[in-house]
């Protein structure tokens, strides 16, 4: 880390989501009151912040968790898969009762999919008054997403005031004020289930342009294997398309965290948003050719290979 007036720059911050995940790799999704067997069984931590923030990390920049955590076996996890993959954690408070969402992950190995049953039992996600507006001000890239709302806004406006970049990871509207984060937000990276319902478009490039009209620096809706359709404030009433890359999808599990992790990495470099675009595609194509929701994502070597 650089500093300036002894403050840390922090080239992505992120405030939401972090998980513990057992993955449980099956041949088919089993049908009610059937019995399968597990073909492997395997633990990562996840989450969409926490994934994001990792891929981050292998970019090459500094990135560093600021939500809520606990005292508990789950935080420990967290915070040690943290410090191995380089994303610094002093700033994330600790809560009697905070810690990461526990999920397990039911991989189809049939159709490379996979369906996630989260179990939240403690505070989770951005926490109330927390990191200090200072840490935040000196953020390249606020990384928020719908968990732990009043403190995701705080830090929205501290960033907004700030001249921030503000990336967020919506998977669904939240409670209040859960519009006013969505106001707030100037990089909008969503998937098409959202896009969809928030605009009553299944049209993906009309959803994109429609969310995109509130001004915003760029907006992105995903289509999984069928790519992206974003546009960008600067060509009102064009929107592009990415195509996803060919690879042989073994499990498709944080794909879109990822996306979202390196898009931040690379705006906070200064790239132009459809160069980001580009960037987190290719890295979130690498990262579905492998098992689980971390141990696949790419370092930045690997991203600039793939798209040379």
């Amino acid at each position: 880390m650089d500093n300036r007036d002894d403050t840390p720059t922090i080239d992505v911050l992120g405030l939401g989501a972090v998980a513990v995940d057992d993955l449980l790799y099956v041949e088919s999704y089993p049908e009610a009151e059937s019995k399968v067997r597990v073909h492997r069984r395997e633990r990562q931590c996840g989450g969409q912040t926490g994934t994001a923030l990792v891929a981050a990390a292998r970019f090459g920049v500094c990135a560093a968790y600021a939500g809520a955590l606990g005292e508990n076996d789950l935080s420990r996890e967290v915070r040690d898969n943290f410090a191995r993959e380089g994303v610094e954690t002093r700033w994330a408070p600790v809560f009697e009762n905070g810690g990461p969402a526990h999920s397990t992950i039911i991989v189809d190995e049939g159709t490379k999919t996979r369906t996630i049953f989260a179990s939240v039992e403690d505070q989770f996600g951005a926490a109330p008054g927390q990191p200090p507006a200072d840490i935040i001000r000196s953020a390249r890239v606020l990384l928020v997403d719908h968990h732990g709302m009043e403190g995701s806004l705080r830090a929205a406006r501290i960033a907004r005031n700030a001249g921030c970049a503000i990336v967020a990871d919506f998977e669904r509207p939240a409670e209040s004020p859960f519009e006013q984060l969505f106001g707030y937000v100037d990089h909008l990276i969503v998937p098409a289930q959202f896009a969809e319902r928030m605009t009553g478009s299944a049209n993906p490039a009309e959803a994109a342009l429609t969310l995109g009209a509130l001004g915003r620096e760029m907006t992105a809706v995903t289509c999984g294997a069928e790519g992206c359709y974003y546009c960008t404030w600067n060509d009102p009433g064009c929107v592009y398309h990415q195509p996803a890359f060919s690879v042989d999808v073994v499990d498709t599990t944080g794909c879109g965290d990822v996306f979202h992790g390196v898009y931040a990495a690379a705006l906070s470099r200064q790239y132009r948003p459809a160069e980001c675009i580009r960037l987190a595609a290719a890295a979130a194509a690498i990262k579905a050719g492998h098992r689980g929701g971390q141990a696949g994502i790419p370092r930045r070597d690997a991203v600039e290979r793939m798209l040379s």
